[in-house]
């Protein structure tokens, strides 16, 4: 128990250093999903923030029980959002102008 508890205590640490790269964006995704990250993060999913892990210094991924992200920073620094949820549909989200 004690080994659960240190393992899951350091995976939050790693995961909060990771996000630190995260870019500033703001899309919409199907669903009525808006999506969103202050540079450095956290993400949002329509306004509540929410757990995310780097892939590598480019890539990041978003799990919840309804929703999957998965957010690319892109060679022009764009960023590009995917999502797919637990229904099987999937797509890419929209930027949204601020």
């Amino acid at each position: 128990m004690r080994k659960t508890l240190l393992l899951g205590t350091l995976m939050i640490f790693a995961g909060a250093a990771q996000a630190e790269d995260l870019p500033l964006f703001n899309v919409s995704c199907p669903g009525n999903l808006a999506v969103s990250s202050d540079q450095g993060g956290p993400v949002y999913i329509n306004g509540e923030a929410v757990a995310s892990s780097a892939v590598d210094d480019r890539h990041f991924q978003v799990k919840t029980a309804q929703i999957n992200l998965f957010i690319s920073l892109e060679d022009d620094d764009s960023v590009t959002v995917q999502y797919s949820d637990q229904h099987g549909a999937s797509g890419v989200c929209e930027a949204i102008d601020d």
